[in-house]
């Protein structure tokens, strides 16, 4: 049991605060899945194509989300990454 512990990531509380502090951020991140696209992401959040892609692209300079396609021009899948979902899951608990 000890060893499933060490391996677990633990919340990066500069990266929650950081996500919460932007309300596109927030949306966003509670509303991706596993490997989608921006469009699909952009259809449930409610943003437009453009700012989708931006925070997606901010997210993974952040290491919360990457981008399992990047040679790819459209049609880019990207997933959140461990620390993403424990942020996801975070703020899906505190709404």
């Amino acid at each position: 049991m000890l060893d499933r512990l060490a391996f677990m990531p633990k919340l990066d509380v500069e990266k929650l605060s950081w996500v919460k502090r932007g309300k596109q951020r927030r949306e966003i991140i509670v509303h991706m899945k596993d490997s989608e696209t921006p469009t699909d992401i952009a259809g449930r959040s409610g943003y437009s194509l453009n700012n989708t892609s931006r925070v997606l692209n901010e997210f993974r300079k952040k290491g919360i989300a990457r981008c399992i396609n990047p040679r790819e021009k459209t049609g880019r899948l990207y997933r959140l990454e461990p620390a993403g979902k424990l942020i996801r899951d975070k703020l899906k608990n505190i709404d």
